[in-house]
């Protein structure tokens, strides 16, 4: 074991004696199930904290390499060079390379890695080592140790690799699977270069089928649309073009793939992988093809079996309660190949075998652990096979035996709590978190004993006066444990303290007391002492969080004194509590506690103080000195504490002394049991001990680290020998102890334990005796505390009133019975007391009882009377309640209740009433134009609105910024059009008809090429720009928006229409609503009972009736308050009054008895009216006198009139009436045909805007495509720029790889020479030798020993014997080939009779031959490879050529998409409806047809009528011309008669002789004013010329100036000019470098052959062009000549 004693920290003080105190570490016990492996064929090495363990499976011993930086990260190793390989966990971390056993550092390797490793892996032969980090660099390197070379590196971001190995038949193959994905990395060698190439595979979806992979960047064709234009990649409608564009995959796409576990490598290369769905896979290295493994089908028989077997293993596992598991399909861990097969392994903990032939396997089980594997893994001699567990287990499995797996090492499945020693120094025991108490041996950290408890701990001691441990736990249970046998620890016994979980566990150096410190300020003291049955004493409770205890053993007064450290929050302090226990606690209990069993602070001394330092951890001393690690700074405080100043008030003590501690993170101190030595422990990892006296450092150990938390616990033997330090987070106990000590403290150690032995060996002896007499305690299986949560947990004590409960001595002992939970020790002092008052108060209770059964007689006596006598007497209910406390209790619970209930309900009307506020305000408030029906009133017809939101500041100025556009085009165009009509027309048409033919123009392209009938119900189609005309993106974003003015204008033109509609029905209802009135009063003059029709507006035509709510609405009765009522009643009540009043009026009473209540009868009432009878018609006629005959006759006129009246006012009433309904259905009717008419003008407007909407939509797919397009051409540009790029990196990589071949086979060539050499050299050496010797020697020189192979390529056993090896094998081979010609080149070998020194040359020779030999073979395979590695590279670079072509290719077509997407113009027509008769049936093909606008045609015939006038008038011109010449020759023969004449004429002048001056003399009057005048002004001219010379010259100065300037300048624009002119030059001359390093010459050349082509092309077209030009000018001309032939006159 390698453990090198470190150094004190810069700034700490050590004492004189430090050179002569060191640590060291004695033994280190751990388990980490990350990494296991063999480091040779009977070692087993793994990681475990700061350490990696060697475990000896023969012998079973551990021991330790230590690693000096912190906490060992990766790991790997190599079993058949027995190399390991680890890294640190910290910052920049190093990859350590160590020898086994000599546990040597070869190497240290440093990588670009900044925070960690996660995974190593060491080449099967050769010296490789393969290492992938973590955040943030994701680099997957491989390095030669051996010469500390990283020889290539490749970066996979955003990947989290499980598990990584190098293929053993060919290192040069690596495979990397993380969670979801399996790569495999080919390392390609090119002499001293190494390059690495990912082969991602393509995994099965999670059924096991093999789907190919579709290339969603680059499909292998595009389907085209005619109409929708050609289907694009997905990236490019989703609109990526960058990097995502290359890996994006839709949702739908996306197939859930399996999941690999496990993998291993085959002899042929294979990668097996296990996957979490229950599927094998076989990767082929190659070609990184997946087969999925079948099972081989069973006979029916076996198949029976099967099932039987997994029924069975089904069943055990459903009654375990763990998830049952199916054994056809397991879920794989682990892996190992060998010769026969391969091993697999699971969380079903059992071994099968997989037997592998072609696709199929047949599995067989050939061990069952019952625990879940986690990994396999073979030793180097195939021999043994290594079974990891989850829970700190491991197994050993020999296959050639085929027998059961042997357990080997079983330690934890979690960390270590704590760790203590057993009396006697020879065990100590530890705990883990998960409640595993091991025992091991303290000498050499033997493990001999595991009991697993099954519970969370969180305290251990070991008792200094028995071989018994206690154990706490979390649900606030001690457990007590007989260790008197250390082979076979044992609970006896188990104590429910409290419900608040036990935090630490002390016990006093005699033995006597065990001190337990629970949450919530509670400490428990318990009687130590088995004999005593581990007695509960009482508790102490304080007042703040206890956050540590120290015991302190007085054996002079027979005291312990405890110190207690309380953290009190309100003054940031921390408190220290001491009190006393003495022996007569545990004799006398009773005086010293309570009812409830605490202690009385008088009887314990309990005494408190603030400290000036808020502390983490204190300790004390017997000389009243106080040592307090400090939570604010890492340093030691030092208190005197005495007796005069400590008092019961609490009083401030200030730290004498503060000892840097020089530690990370909070911490904590322990003290020696002689009080000589103080342990300091922090995050760190680093323990320091200090001499107490002097607090000088004695010695320090980096035993743990930060990152696995630090130091959790730290304990040191009662001899002082050994320390146990434990840490929180990395699984590792540490055993130290003192590598050297002066003599002194060892003496005095030793005498302390001495004297500590005489006091305690009696009572140890008589407590173990007891101890080991004490039954086992049982786990009762039907117990269902082991499977409550916490929470149940606490309630434990409320509800467990079924337990029975014994008392022994005074003691508490619980005991199981089922179905019930154990009462905590609290809660049975609780029952007992309330027991106790029970017995002593029974005769009071009893009469007490009495007397309330007596009262509620009296009360039910009370309420029955109560329910007899009337309403108005009767009490409440609630009045006979005798408990008014209770009653007002229950009537505040009820208004309580009633009140959060009243605030439910207001916070869900608010709630509702904010959901309201928001429809209506973006459903309501916010539209310009309510959404609302008018309906017909005798129709089903209505017709709706159109709602409009009004329209934003932004939309508005947008539309405004395009009409202007608008307007500013039509203009320029309108000048341009007329600009050029002008120009063709100028001599035909005038400018009148030039305009009208633009008006007709236009009407017909309006009304052919709108495409809509907008414009016939209020749209301005005017604004639009032409649907021939929308090439450019702007124009169709213009035009959208321009669509979008219109219907927007249509819908508000219509609603306008539709209001003046909505106000005419209110008009109507109204003017029904006063006719009705009028119905209604004839009616009830005629006595009529009809119903009339009223009509009204429905919801739909007043939608704001919906936001106000309506009483009749509301079907639950109002809830009203007092108050409310109260007002309510008196409202009522006075409205009561009031119509009373108004009833009671005597005038009116008159009236209406008098006159019917009018005072003047109307024409209305006349039907009414009847004329009363005179009196004496009840007599008989014969005694009427006549007066009263005459009365009647009257009477009888009167009656008929009266009659005769009514019936012409009823027959008016009645024509009325009619006239009435007649103008009621009028008016009805005629708006019922205005909602018709509406109806129908919004079938059409729906129609217009429709086709408005459809042009919208063709415009945004022609945008949408658009953009496709453009963004598949920048995703293809960045995708070229990628190719081009690894395009110049594979042909510079070529360049380099031809010019080192060369170079190459310069040497190789060279290597080939020299051996040839060496073999003529050879010859010519031994000339002299005889001949009869000469031939045995050309014998013995070509003779070569057998080729030496490794011992662990000769094992049989081993699948991967025939591997491919590095040239490091080489060499090695070469080493081991030397080696094997030493037998040959012994003397034995020599011919009889040959010299000796002859025969040692000879051996030289032939030696230098060999390795002439094995030089030549080792160029020749670098040379093989370099050749394979630039083949491999002009394949890719053939491959990118043909890729680059490929995307050159799809730019070229997208460019002709984009150019036809802009010409070829989707233009939507409006077709007349109906049938259309054909001359011929047959359908024209219209596939190559173009649309052109009408007046393209109409201006093309107006030219070519413009051509024909013009050549009709050139043909006029020529006849007058022709006319012409006849005149002007008889006028040129006429001038030549005259010129004629006149030269004879001038003839005979020219015989005088006159001179000029003579001929001036005799013509002018006035010669000499003549000559004088012209003398004059040729003087002025002379002045004239002067000046103006001058002037000219000036302004040649001037000019010459002005281009001097000129000169100037264009100098300097040259000298710019040159300037940019070179780096043109410079950067032509890099493009050209480039371009020829891209070696895209052959694509370039093949697209200006292309080009050269289409060039030849239009220039033999027109060749043609001008030959039939030429030959339509000559046809030309003869039919000119035949024309004046026949025509001769024109």
């Amino acid at each position: 074991m390698e453990v090198a004693a470190e150094e004190p920290r810069a700034g700490a003080r050590r004492c004189s004696s430090a050179e002569e105190a060191a640590l060291e570490v004695s033994w280190v016990q751990g388990f980490s199930n990350k990494n296991f492996g063999f480091i040779n064929n009977q070692t087993v090495c793994y990681p475990c904290g700061n350490y990696i363990l060697f475990l000896d499976i023969e012998t079973k011993k551990t021991t330790a390499l230590q690693c000096q930086t912190g906490q060992v990260g990766a790991f790997a190793e190599n079993g058949n060079s027995h190399v390991l390989a680890f890294s640190d966990r910290r910052l920049n971390p190093i990859i350590y390379i160590y020898t086994f056993p000599e546990l040597t550092k070869l190497t240290e390797l440093k990588g670009n890695a900044q925070l960690d490793y996660t995974l190593l892996a060491l080449s099967f032969t050769g010296p490789y080592l393969a290492s992938f980090s973590s955040i943030p660099e994701f680099i997957l390197s491989i390095w030669n140790w051996q010469e500390n070379i990283l020889l290539c590196s490749e970066s996979q971001p955003g990947v989290t690799a499980t598990s990584m190995s190098f293929n053993p038949m060919n290192w040069q193959q690596l495979c990397l699977v993380d969670e979801s994905n399996v790569t495999i990395w080919h390392i390609e060698r090119n002499n001293d270069e190494h390059h690495l190439k990912q082969n991602p595979v393509e995994l099965p979806d999670a059924q096991g089928s093999v789907s190919h992979h579709t290339d969603l960047f680059f499909p292998i064709s595009y389907d085209e649309d005619p109409y929708y234009g050609p289907l694009l990649p997905v990236s490019a409608i989703a609109g990526l073009a960058g990097d995502e564009a290359e890996t994006f995959v839709p949702r739908n796409y996306i197939k859930p793939l399996l999941h690999p576990t496990a993998h291993c490598w085959s002899a042929t290369s294979e990668v097996y992988v296990g996957c979490k769905e229950g599927y094998v896979l076989a990767i082929d290295a190659e070609t990184c093809g997946v087969s999925v493994l079948q099972q081989k089908p069973l006979p029916d028989h076996l198949r029976k079996i099967s099932d039987v077997v997994s029924y069975v293993h089904k069943e055990v596992q459903r009654k375990k309660g763990d998830k049952p598991m199916d054994l056809q399909k397991p879920v794989l861990f682990g892996m190992a190949f060998c010769n026969e097969g391969l091993y697999t392994a699971g969380s079903e903990g059992i071994l099968f075998f997989y037997q592998i032939k072609g696709l199929q396997y047949e599995m067989k089980i050939y061990a069952d652990i019952l625990q879940p594997i986690s990994s396999l893994i073979f030793s180097p001699d195939y021999t043994v096979l290594l079974l990891v567990t989850d829970q700190g287990t491991l197994y050993t499995y020999k296959p050639a035996h085929s027998g059961e797996a042997v357990k080997l090492l079983d330690t934890c499945r979690s960390c270590f709590l704590a760790a203590d020693f057993l009396p006697g120094n020879k065990y100590c025991v530890s705990v883990t978190i998960s409640g595993e108490v091991q025992v091991w041996l303290l000498k050499d950290g033997t493990g001999l004993s595991k009991l697993n408890l099954n519970v969370q701990a969180t305290a251990m001691a070991c008792c200094p006066s028995s071989n018994s441990v206690a154990v706490g736990t979390k649900r606030g249970q001690i457990y007590f444990l007989d260790v008197t046998e250390a082979e076979a620890p044992r609970v006896v016994h188990r104590i429910f303290v409290s419900e608040f979980p036990v935090l630490s566990l002390h016990y006093d150096q005699s033995g006597q007391f065990l001190i337990a410190r629970a949450t919530q300020g509670h400490i428990f003291i318990l009687d130590a002492r088995p004999s005593k049955l581990f007695k509960v004493l009482g508790y102490v409770e304080l007042a703040g969080e206890v956050l540590d205890l120290s015991v302190l053993s007085d054996f002079k007064s027979d005291l312990v004194e405890v110190v207690v450290l309380l953290n009190v929050a309100v003054v940031q302090r921390a408190r220290l509590g001491t009190f006393c226990l003495s022996s007569a606690l545990a004799t006398d209990n009773d005086k010293y506690v309570n009812a409830h069993g605490m202690f009385n602070a008088s009887a314990i001394k309990m005494k408190l103080c603030d400290l000036d330092y808020s502390l983490s951890s204190a300790v004390r001393l017997k000389d009243n000195t106080v040592y307090g690690y400090c939570t604010c700074a890492p340093f030691i405080c030092k208190y005197r504490l005495s007796e005069e100043n400590i008092s019961e008030d609490s009083s401030v003590f200030l730290s004498e002394k503060r000892t840097p501690g020089n530690q990370l993170g909070s911490g904590f101190l322990c003290l020696s049991p002689n009080s000589r030595w103080l342990a300091s422990a922090a995050k760190d990892g680093v323990l320091l001990i200090y001499d107490t006296f002097t607090m000088d450092i004695l010695a320090q150990k980096h035993c743990h680290s930060h990152q696995g938390g630090g130091i959790r616990s730290v304990v040191f033997s009662l001899d002082g020998k050994f320390i146990l330090v434990n840490g929180k987070n990395d699984g590792a106990l540490v055993c130290l102890k003192w590598k050297k000590l002066k003599k002194t403290e060892v003496k005095e150690a030793a005498s302390y334990w001495k004297s500590l032995l005489a006091i305690l060996n009696k009572s140890t002896s008589n407590e173990n005796a007891f101890l080991k007499s004490m039954a086992e305690w049982q786990f009762d299986p039907e117990s269902k505390l082991g499977s409550l949560p916490e929470e149940k947990v606490k309630e434990a004590p409320l509800k467990s009133s079924n337990v029975e409960v014994t008392e022994e001595d005074g003691n508490i002992t619980t005991l199981y019975s089922s179905g019930t939970i154990d009462m905590t020790w609290i809660g049975q002092k609780i029952k007992k007391v309330m027991k106790e008052e029970t017995q002593r108060f029974g005769n009071q209770k009893k009469e007490l009882e009495m007397e309330v059964e007596k009262l509620r007689e009296t009360i039910q006596k009370m309420i029955l009377e109560n329910e007899q006598v009337p309403d108005t007497e009767k009490l409440e209910p609630q009045e006979f309640s005798l408990d008014i406390e209770e009653q007002e209790k229950a009537q505040a619970e009820a208004e309580q209740k009633v009140i959060m209930m009243r605030k439910e309900i207001e916070m869900e009307n608010l709630a509702n009433c904010y959901v309201q506020d928001v429809i209506k305000r973006e459903c309501w408030d916010a539209m310009y134009v309510k959404g609302r029906t008018v309906k017909s009133f005798h129709t089903a017809h209505e017709v709706k609105n159109y709602p409009l939101k009004k329209r934003s500041k932004e939309e508005l100025e947008t539309l405004e910024k395009v009409l202007r556009l608008k307007k500013v085009e039509t203009a320029d165009v309108k000048v341009q059009r007329k600009v050029l009509r002008l120009s063709i027309i100028f001599l035909v048409l005038s400018k009148e008809e030039g305009e009208k033919a633009e008006v007709m123009a236009g009407d017909s392209a309006s009304c052919c090429l709108i495409g809509s009938l907008s414009s016939q119900y209020g749209g301005d189609t005017s604004i639009l720009y032409s649907q021939r005309d929308l090439h450019t993106r702007e124009q169709k974003v213009n035009q959208i928006v321009l669509l979008k003015d219109i219907i927007y204008n249509l819908k508000t033109a219509f609603n306008k229409e539709f209001d003046k509609v909505a106000r005419q029905k209110e008009q109507d209802i109204a003017r029904v609503k006063e006719r009705n009135l009028r119905i209604h009063e004839i009616l009830a003059q005629l006595e009529l009972q009809v119903e009339v029709w009223e009509p009204a507006l429905t919801d739909d035509e007043m939608p704001e009736r919906a936001l106000t709510v309506q009483d009749s609405e509301i079907k639950a009765e109002k809830y009203l308050t007092q108050e409310e009522r109260e007002k309510a009643e008196m409202l009522a009540r006075l409205e009561m009054e009031r119509q009373l009043a108004a009833m009671d009026n005597e005038r009116l009473r008159a009236l209406d008895d008098m006159m019917g209540g009018v005072l003047e009868v109307k024409k209305k009432d006349i039907l009414k009216m009847d004329i009363p009878p005179p009196a004496f018609i009840s007599k008989p006629e014969h005694v009427w006198t006549d007066e009263e005959k005459k009365k009647f006759r009257d009477y009888e006129k009167k009656v008929k009139e009266l009659n005769k009246e009514k019936e012409n006012y009823r027959m008016s009433l009645e024509d009325e009436l009619e006239k009435l309904e007649a103008s009621i259905q009028e008016t009805t009717q005629n708006f019922d045909e205005t909602v018709c008419k509406l109806s129908e003008k919004k079938v059409k407007l729906e129609m217009a805007i429709y086709q408005e909407e459809l042009k919208i939509v063709n415009l945004v797919y022609a945008l949408m495509l658009d953009e496709e397009l453009g963004t598949r051409e920048t995703g293809l540009h960045n995708f070229l720029m990628k190719k081009e790029k690894e395009k110049v990196k594979t042909a510079r990589t070529i360049q380099m790889t031809k010019s080192k071949i060369k170079a190459y086979i310069d040497i190789y060539e060279n290597a080939v020479v020299q051996e040839k050499n060496v073999e003529s050299s050879f010859a010519r050496e031994f000339a002299d030798v005889p001949d009869n010797f000469l031939e045995e020697l050309l014998q013995l020189y070509r003779q070569r020993p057998k080729t030496p192979v490794k011992e662990t390529v000769l094992d049989t056993a081993n699948p991967y014997g025939k591997c491919l090896g590095s040239a490091e094998d080489n060499k090695d081979a070469l080493t081991l080939l030397m080696k094997a010609m030493d037998e040959l080149d012994s003397p034995e070998h020599m011919p009889n009779g040959f010299d000796l020194s002859i025969w040692e040359n000879f051996c030289l020779a032939r030696r230098n031959k060999m390795e002439s030999e094995e030089m030549v073979k080792w160029k020749s395979q670098t040379l093989a490879e370099m050749q394979a590695f630039l083949q491999r590279r002009v394949d890719d670079s053939g491959v990118i050529d043909s890729e680059i072509e490929d995307i050159f290719r799809e730019l070229t077509w997208l460019r002709e998409e984009k150019m036809k997407l802009q010409l070829n113009l989707t233009i939507q027509f409006l077709l007349k409806q109906g049938q259309v008769e054909l001359e011929n049936t047959e359908i024209p093909e219209y596939s190559d047809a173009i649309l052109i606008n009408k007046s393209v045609i109409e201006e093309l015939n107006r030219n070519i009528m413009a051509q024909g006038e013009k050549k009709i008038a050139s043909m006029m011109e020529y006849k007058d011309f022709s006319k012409g010449i006849f005149q002007l020759e008889w006028e040129h023969r006429k001038m030549r008669m005259q010129m004629e004449d006149l030269q004879q004429k001038a003839r005979d002048i020219a015989s005088l002789i006159i001179s000029r001056d003579r001929q001036l003399l005799l013509n002018v009057p006035n010669y000499n004013s003549n000559v004088a005048h012209h003398i004059s002004v040729m003087e002025q001219t002379l002045g004239i010329m002067d000046e103006l010379h001058k002037k000219n010259v000036k302004n040649r100065q001037k000019k010459v100036q002005e281009l001097e300037k000129c000169i100037s300048l264009k100098e300097q624009e040259n000298y710019e000019l040159s300037l940019e002119l070179k780096e043109m030059l410079v950067s032509t001359s890099e493009r050209r470098h480039i371009f020829e390093a891209a070696d895209t010459r052959h694509i370039s050349e093949k697209v200006a052959r292309q080009r050269y082509r289409e060039i030849l092309k239009q220039k033999h077209l027109r060749g043609l062009i001008k030959e039939e030009k030429e030959e339509f000018e000559i046809l030309q001309a003869q039919v000119e000549r035949l024309r004046s032939r026949l025509f001769p006159i024109l």
